[in-house]
């Protein structure tokens, strides 16, 4: 394909002074633009100024024929920024919001000039620098934004509460700039960049930034400012080191109960797993259809009550109170026994009053939620702590963006972020020093989604969930829980944008049971760090899923028409490679595994060996005659046994139970000693099977239940074999059919990694199938379920028996030869110890995919920690003796939703 061309394009890059911004304004004059250098000169944490940064990247646009002009102002006088680009080219196209600076520091130490700034630079310099060219965008039916975000601000990071509220807002406002600027031909999107800068140095080891080059983000950018991209707008993007990855709302299904009396917070508890229950999830780009769900809720029988909550000396903060929601919250809170802070601008008074009459106990705070320090001052002089707080004040402001004026901008960032962040950073002490905390926040859907003339609120309300996120994570290990709710509800706020009957339909009532289950000490772990939509009845967690993306090799200089012919994969949701990242390690995963991925050359540029390619190729071509396989109960017994079953579990052991069954994990059992068609020593140079260890095993059952006596046929694949360059990755793949029905029961896909045979010029990234390749990254959060089994001294003895007769595992001599002072335990051995843990948990499941990570001594003791998510089960097995891994990145998909455990 032709080359993307931006020819008599102008195009505005802040922060253009180095790192990525840099890498931007190089390109983009390469390639035909005129280019505004914005930067201020100042360093990462914002502080100075100098026209020097600038001035040097104009000077080699120049040099090198392109246009460039330089421009010293702050992006909070972004008006200039773009009158420089009208000034000197007579248009402006493209906007990068790049500039931004880093104050990192852990929150409790926290100033507010730390916050301001960070809040200032990125939130209010994005907004200015695209108000000022947004009327240039309409008139000329033509413009493109991109936003920037970060891992930071995505998942929420340590010490870095500013940055996170930062560049989570970036996500809120993009979506609502994409809604209203659509039908202008004005495209906007928002990137979570990874690449070294001078910010980055800060948080990032040497070793990880030389492989993170700015270069990798550039082509990306390029592709979605382009004139030719006319529709993928509002989207959020993970780019760096060669990755590139798109990310969407995920919204659970969620729980409705009857709205009314028996709404109460231990009746959702109560449904907490259908709240968090993601097996028929949506992917909305907007609110919920609240009055369907109403109506729905209004025709269910009275909820079950669950168990009673009490409040009982707790002293609960509400901001926000006099009225609507923050109201009901009070009198929800008081019902169940909380001292109750009431706190609102204008009239907290009659809350009080209504509270009291009731019979509990309230105080009131007339204060801005911007004068953190005396609203939480007023829980103090009262009641002597501070456990709860909800952030509940908020003001509307909206205007369609091309009138939005910076008073309504600065007003309702102040109300809803700093108001948020005030409150809580003065009550912060308090909930550390008494090791204890609730803190409920509010976003709104306006913000997760974007909402059209709310620009202003979209960016205030996802800031305060990257503020939450990030908050969360470090109140953890204080027992500080940070939630954060987008509630549905007719308030006197919410008058000025729904028709009356919705007023008064959307009760308040209906979210404040929510709020205060999340207050309370009985949430399911994880209990922290959640976003959950609310209202009618309804509440359904929402997180993120991610596509599986697309690696480049690392070694060849990426290009926009490179990622133009990978686009869909990049943005591919469907193809089983979908995940759902929890943190910052999990956004740096695709792009770390990526590192490795070289050109077809081979890894660090083998010379391709044309014999061992071709006979790889012809290996692959081969089929199978099939082996046959022919068991029957007594060998379902014998493996039953050998991966721990007990004595007194008849349907394990006895085949008179009318529950006899083959644990799933039996399916590795009848492929095991099948004859493969392929000579190994032709695909695998210098092999040696002392060099080889078996790395990851795929199991998929196609068959429930399991028959307990067959005569089955497998036949074995070469799937592929991967070049690591000084080793090499042999997957094979085996389909095992009922030999009379014809009928598939299992399918096996099995990675064996071998030291030694690499080198020979292969791919050295494998494909992706689905399941088969998936990587499963535990959550950052406590186990769902744990189970703990002892290995017996005698169990590989006794495992061997089922096919795998290496020596390696019953012969002292042997294991010693291989580096082990005792014979080891059978990987294929813990596979089914792990699988009989999932299964005896959560039930069946259609298949199970581990990474075999580490040794087992007959003898020791295995603990599997278990996540549920949706009908899928992560899970790691942990040598309880050492602590260290034997099987990691694993996950099972579940038949069902996982309640039906088995045995």
């Amino acid at each position: 394909m032709a080359d993307l061309s931006f020819d008599g394009q102008t195009v505005v890059v802040t922060g253009a002074g180095g790192g990525l911004g840099k890498a931007y304004a190089l390109f983009f004059a390469s390639r035909g633009a005129n280019v505004v250098v914005n930067d201020l000169g100042g360093s990462f944490k914002g502080e100075g100024q100098s026209s020097k940064a600038a001035d040097v990247v104009v000077d080699e646009i120049r040099a090198a024929g392109g246009k460039a002009v330089a421009n010293y102002d702050s992006v909070e006088d972004g008006e200039n920024i773009i009158e420089t680009a009208i000034k000197e080219f007579g248009r402006i196209d493209v906007l990068l919001n790049n500039a931004g600076i880093l104050r990192d520091v852990s929150f409790k130490n926290m100033s507010d000039a730390d916050w301001d700034l960070v809040i200032k630079v990125h939130v209010k310099g994005a907004y200015k620098c695209a108000r000022a060219a947004w009327p240039h965008f309409r008139k000329q039916k033509y413009g493109r934004v991109i936003n920037t975000a970060s891992a930071a601000g995505l998942f929420g990071s340590f010490g870095q509460c500013n940055y996170s509220a930062a560049k989570l807002s970036q996500v809120g406002f993009t979506e609502t700039l994409a809604k209203e600027g659509y039908k202008y031909n004005i495209i906007c999107n928002v990137i979570a960049p990874i690449a070294a800068s001078r910010m980055t140095q800060t948080v990032m080891p040497p070793d990880i930034l030389e492989n993170l080059k700015p270069d990798w983000v550039v082509p990306l950018v390029a592709v979605l400012v382009h004139p030719s991209n006319k529709h993928e707008t509002g989207s959020i993007f993970e780019v760096g080191g060669g990755h590139i990855t798109k990310l969407r709302w995920e919204r659970a299904k969620g729980a409705l109960l009857k709205t009314g009396p028996s709404l109460t917070p231990g009746a959702v508890l109560k449904k907490w797993d259908q709240v968090n229950d993601f097996s028929e999830p949506s992917y909305p780009s907007g609110v919920a259809d609240f009055m369907s769900l109403l109506e729905e809720a209004q025709k269910l029988g009275d909820n079950e009550p669950g168990e009673q909550l009490d409040f009982t000396g707790k002293v609960a903060l509400i901001t926000g109170a006099g009225g609507g929601l923050g109201r009901s919250y009070a009198l929800l809170f008081a019902k169940y026994g909380a001292f109750v802070v009431v706190n609102d601008l204008v009239n907290p008074g009659d809350v009080v009053q209504e509270i009291q009459k009731l019979g509990g106990k309230a105080v009131g705070n007339k204060a801005s939620a911007e004068d953190g320090d005396a609203v939480v001052k007023a829980a103090i002089d009262a009641y002597g702590r501070i456990d709860v707080i909800v952030n509940n004040a908020g003001i509307l402001r909206d205007k369609a963006f091309a009138n939005m004026e910076d008073k309504m901008w600065d007003q309702v960032i102040a109300v809803h972020l700093r108001g948020t962040y005030k409150v809580t950073k003065a009550a912060w002490p308090y909930m550390l020093k008494q090791k204890y905390g609730r803190i409920v926040n509010t976003t709104s859907t306006s913000g997760i989604y974007g909402n059209f003339g709310q620009a202003n609120y979209a960016a205030a309300k996802l800031g305060i969930l990257g503020f939450s996120r990030a908050l969360a994570r470090e109140g953890a290990k204080y027992n500080i829980n940070v939630n954060t709710i987008a509630p549905n509800a007719g308030t006197n706020m919410t008058r000025s944008i729904m028709p009356e009957e919705m007023v008064q339909a959307f009760k308040p009532e209906q979210v404040a049971p929510m709020v205060v289950a999340l207050c309370s000490d009985k949430v399911p772990k994880p209990p922290t760090g959640l976003l959950f939509e609310v209202g009618s009845g309804w509440h359904a967690r929402t997180r993120w899923q991610r596509s599986g993306g697309h690696g480049f090799p690392v070694d060849v200089k990426l290009t926009p028409e490179a990622v133009v012919k990978a686009w869909s994969d990049i943005i591919n949701f469907d193809d089983g490679r979908e995940d759902h990242p929890e943190d910052s390690q999990d956004a740096l995963k695709s792009i770390m595994n990526n590192m490795q991925n070289k050109s077809g050359g081979g890894p660090g540029g083998a010379e391709p060996n044309p014999e061992v390619l071709k006979n790889i190729k012809r290996a692959k071509g081969m089929s199978s005659d099939g082996s046959k396989f022919k068991y029957d109960d007594r060998d379902v017994i014998l493996y039953n046994l050998s991966i721990g079953a007990k004595r007194t579990e008849l349907p394990l052991v006895y085949e008179n139970s009318d529950s006899f069954q083959a644990l799933p994990t039996f399916g590795v059992v009848p492929y095991f000693g099948a004859e493969v068609p392929w000579n190994i020593d032709d695909i695998l140079p210098n092999f040696n099977p002392m060099m080889l260890l078996h790395g990851e095993q795929y199991l998929e059952i196609r068959k429930y239940p399991l028959p307990t006596a067959a005569t089955l046929v497998s036949y074995p694949k070469l799937v592929e074999v991967i070049d690591k360059g000084k080793s090499a990755i042999m997957v094979s793949g085996t389909t095992t059919k009922d030999a009379i029905t014809g009928e598939d029961i299992f399918y096996n896909e099995s990675s064996a990694f071998i030291r030694g045979s690499g080198g020979f010029g292969g791919s050295s990234k494998g494909t992706n199938r689905g399941a088969a390749t998936a990587v499963h990254q535990p959550p950052e959060r406590k186990p769902d379920a744990v189970v703990e089994e002892a290995t017996t001294e005698e169990q590989a003895a006794l495992y061997r028996l089922n096919g795998d007769r290496n020596p390696l595992h019953i012969d002292p001599e042997f294991s010693k030869a291989g580096g082990f002072k005792v014979p080891i335990l059978h990987g294929l051995c813990f596979f089914g110890i792990s699988g009989k843990h999932v299964y005896q948990t959560y039930g069946p499941f259609k298949n199970i995919k581990v990474r075999f990570a580490g040794t087992v001594l007959p003898g020791q003791k295995l603990r599997t920690e278990m996540w549920k998510e949706g009908n899928r089960i992560i899970f790691q097995t942990i040598v309880v003796e050492t602590g260290k891994p034997c099987i990691a990145g694993a996950g099972a998909e579940l038949m069902g939703d996982g309640k039906g455990a088995k045995l």
